[in-house]
Parts: structure tokens; sequence; C-alpha cells
């Protein structure tokens, strides 16, 4: 068995920075047991799952633990693949069946740009029961997707953040999370996530969330184009822009290595 694998850094256009993910390219469908294992063997954040029918491209994503419906940092780093390696040429639309529903990706120089769903947000009380896990003294809270976002006032307050990891995985989400305004140019929100419950302690940059982020931040700030940066150790940075119920989600990537699954 020879099955293409790559590992690419995706929002992010230096080595080992951003946030790394796993693209295995497929010529024929495979078991989610089977999916599951290279994944946990990967021991990545995500890694990609790719098989193209006709015009458009089945993708799945799994963490070392769980399938995910949706992944923005994968997604980047399979769009960037399947342009690096002539899957595609430069001026075509990648266009994917996913969980989430179909997603569309297009180059643009050395850009990505993903459109994604936007994800609406619901006001919650700011308890201790969400927050103490999470640490730090956020001022608003919110459900959405399958995340709780917790704002704060400060991008030094988010920079400090030490979750207590085991508390944060049995909050009743997928994930959480964190973000504040930015400190003026050239970012205007940063923000962190802690998805522990899927296996992901801290994700370094985590595209999906900017389904979230940007709607949020765009009603904040009253601008529909905002510049994101996510404050991880690996840090990374993402253009967005809000569109309708789409948020266009744009990142740079850079493969690290390609071989060959032999098993």
């Amino acid at each position: 068995m020879n099955i293409s694998i790559s590992q690419v850094d995706a929002f992010t256009d230096d080595p080992f920075k951003g946030n790394p993910a796993g693209v295995v390219i497929l010529d024929e469908q495979k078991p989610s047991e089977w999916m599951a294992s290279v994944a946990a063997e990967m021991n990545l954040s995500e890694t990609a799952f790719l098989m193209r029918e006709n015009a458009v491209f089945h993708l799945r994503w799994f963490t070392p633990r769980v399938e995910v419906e949706l992944c923005g940092h994968a997604t980047l780093a399979t769009a960037h693949i399947i342009w690096e390696q002539g899957i595609l040429k430069e001026a075509e639309t990648a266009v994917f069946r996913t969980l989430a529903g179909e997603l569309r990706a297009v180059k643009k120089d050395d850009w990505i740009e993903m459109d994604f769903p936007a994800f609406s947000y619901q006001e919650l009380e700011p308890v201790s029961t969400l927050t103490d896990p999470v640490g730090g003294k956020p001022v608003n809270a919110y459900s959405t997707g399958e995340n709780l976002m917790l704002v704060y006032e400060s991008s030094d307050e988010i920079a400090s953040l030490a979750p207590e990891m085991s508390l944060v995985a049995n909050l009743p989400y997928q994930g959480v999370i964190a973000t504040s305004r930015g400190d003026g140019k050239p970012y205007d929100f940063v923000s962190r996530y802690f998805a522990p419950r899927v296996g992901i302690p801290e994700d370094p940059v985590t595209g999906s969330a900017h389904s979230s982020l940007t709607p949020y931040w765009a009603n904040i700030l009253g601008k529909n184009e905002l510049a994101a940066h996510q404050a991880s150790e690996r840090e990374g940075v993402l253009k967005v822009r809000l569109w309708d119920d789409r948020v266009f989600i744009s990142g740079q990537a850079v493969t690290v290595f390609t071989g060959n699954l032999l098993a």
C-alpha cells in the first residue's frame, strides 16, 4: 500500500510555526477506524483525509481521538497540497464535501481563502463553573457552535491564561475560545483555543473558531474585514471577512514533509 501523506504548517509562511496538520490523499474510501488509527499515529491536532470524486473532493478530519465536523487549518493544509502537487490548477476552485456541508477554497497569490459558515452566538452568564477552569476574568461568555467563547479585556490576559485542562475537558463543550481585542495594528482581535475534550489541550491556530470570532468582532468593531492573531506558542495569522452568513478565512501554509503510508 502506497498512500501519499504530508505534514503542512497552516496559517503561517514559516516552517515549524502555525498549526501542523496531516493530509492523506486516498484513491479509494477507507474505513473510519483506519482513518482514526492514522490520525492517532500522526498525533497532530488534526489529520485530513481527501478523496476526489469527479469535480469535488470528499474531506474528513480526525483528531488523535475523534472525528470532527469542521476544521479550518486542516482544510487550509489540504487546499495547499492540492495546488502544490498540481491536483488542481491555481485558477481552479477546490470544492469540498464535508460533515459541515460544502466548503470552497481559492488561491490568491501566496494566500488561500476558504469559504466557511458563520456561527451565531448566544450570551451566557459568565458563572464560575464555566470560567474558573479557563482562568482570568472574562467579561462576557457565549455559546457558539460546539464551543464556549469567553471574552476578556486585553490581549495580555489572553496570553497569561493557564487553563486547568482536566476541568476544561469536563465542560459541556467541544472546546473553549478565549478572545480579546487586539492592541491595535496589525491585529483587530486575538484568541486562543483549548479542546482537551477531543484530545487537543491547546490548538495552535484554529480556523473553525473564526467562524464564531469573525461575526462577533465584526459586530463589536463595526467592520467586516479583520486581521486576527492566534496567540499560542506557535502562533498564527489569519485574514477574515464576513459576508452574509459566510466567513471567508485566509491563511498561508508551508509543507514540512511528504511521504508514503505503508500500512
